[in-house]
């Protein structure tokens, strides 16, 4: 048969055979709620209820939201509240991928008819969904919403959402940043990290870049954020390079780092400097990765891995280990490609909470570290080979160990 494939018709193989044990098991995403009025303490909900006051929940501390273990609902709960709520003045927000019929572009559309200001930085190259952005991005205007198309050469592919209030006479600044779309389908099959915010230094930035986006200027004078095609590479590379002197000296010195694909040749660079000045890397890529590993003389302190299981796994995370005195972490968009860190509008953020910060490290790399089933390990000679269970090892699977941290009762 000639002509092209479509493969969207595979989706029907799996109910055309009767067995029920290839399947995986139905899965349905906790709701973030509070545990109770006017506390500090948050309970998880599996089925959906009047949503709570995110404004109240956020301005008492940081709140982080795991895909696809956590439900997308509470990112589409802070929208829906903003736009209705008297004291929002202003939301904008970046719009790469949001598949058809979206919240999200509903709830923007409320907004502005409700008299907010909005401002959305629609992407309109984003692969494979570049019709679907531009009848959106139409959708938007006749609605009144300001719509920016980013930066000429530079695709928008940050996720960020700012929404400004006003509290006690005064601005406030509320933040979700992601490391994935704000696609409600993506969301319960990608791994993701989403954050909720309004610590005055990362909203500062946030306004900043949303500055840049639409009124093309500069960002360089960010306070915590990293900001390509700006401050992301080199600070990455700065960072990667104060773990490679502090293990010269003797200091304690770690890189764990999760993303999509590694390609970016000065970051390679400095990996393999950073590995022979005794530096322990590991590195947790799902697709490509140009980088070799265990070369002796070049990369014996680097391992690679790549996670295969039911979710695609697409957040990154970024580690370092700063002589085991103030260690840092970030969440980003970007992966270490050439494309990101130089060709793209990206945020690297980082995560300061106590709480979220033990979340992510746990949660987005530790534990994938541990995964003795699910896990692939690159060989010197460029072969994966699947991870081999040693004599003290019993099988372990960092996603379906998630699925089950997720599913317990909350007590």
């Amino acid at each position: 048969m000639r002509g092209p494939v479509n493969l969207h018709r595979l989706d029907a193989v799996p109910s055309l055979a009767n067995r029920p044990d290839l399947l995986f098991q139905p899965y349905a995403p906790r709701l973030l709620k509070p545990a109770k009025p006017n506390k500090n303490s948050f309970r998880l909900f599996t089925r959906k209820k009047e949503a709570d006051n995110l404004f109240e929940l956020i301005s008492r501390q940081d709140l982080l939201l795991h895909h696809p273990y956590e439900s997308f609902a509470p990112v589409i709960d802070f929208l829906n509240q903003a736009s209705k709520d008297p004291d929002v003045l202003a939301i904008r927000m970046t719009l790469y991928r949001t598949g058809d019929k979206s919240a999200i572009i509903d709830a923007l559309v409320r907004a502005a008819k409700n008299g907010k200001e909005v401002t959305a930085v629609v992407e309109l190259r984003a692969r494979f969904d570049e019709d679907n952005n531009i009848q959106q991005a139409t959708r938007l205007q006749d609605a009144g919403v300001h719509v920016v198309y980013g930066v000429v050469g530079y695709k928008t592919h940050a996720k960020m959402i700012l929404v400004v209030r006003r509290e006690d006479n005064k601005l406030r600044h509320y933040v979700h940043l992601g490391t994935g779309n704000y696609h409600h389908i993506t969301s319960r099959f990608y791994t993701d990290f989403g954050l909720f915010t309004c610590r005055p230094a990362i909203g500062r930035d946030v306004t900043k870049i949303f500055q840049q986006l639409t009124s093309l200027g500069n960002t360089n004078d960010l306070e915590v954020v990293l900001q390509s095609p700006f401050t992301l590479h080199s600070g990455m590379l700065r960072r990667i390079e104060r773990e490679a002197d502090n293990a010269r000296q003797g200091l304690p010195a770690r890189i764990i780092a999760k993303m999509n694909g590694l390609q970016e040749k000065t970051i390679i660079d400095a990996l393999y400097q950073a590995s022979q000045a005794g530096v322990k890397i590991d590195l947790i890529v799902r697709g490509i990765c140009s980088l070799v590993p265990g070369v002796p003389g070049l990369s014996d302190n680097i391992r690679v891995r790549s996670i295969i299981g039911r979710f695609l796994e697409h957040h990154r995370v970024y580690y370092f280990e700063n002589h085991g005195q103030s260690p840092e972490l970030f969440c980003s968009s970007a992966d270490w490609m050439q494309r990101n860190l130089t060709a793209r509008v990206e945020t690297c953020f980082p995560i300061l909470d106590p709480a979220c910060f033990q979340q992510v490290f746990t949660e987005g790399l530790a534990i994938y570290l541990e995964d003795t089933t699910g896990a692939w390990e690159l060989q010197s000679d460029g072969r994966y080979i699947p991870h081999e269970l040693g004599m003290d090892e019993l099988p372990f699977n960092a996603q379906l160990s998630l699925i089950e941290k997720y599913s317990s009762p909350i007590e």
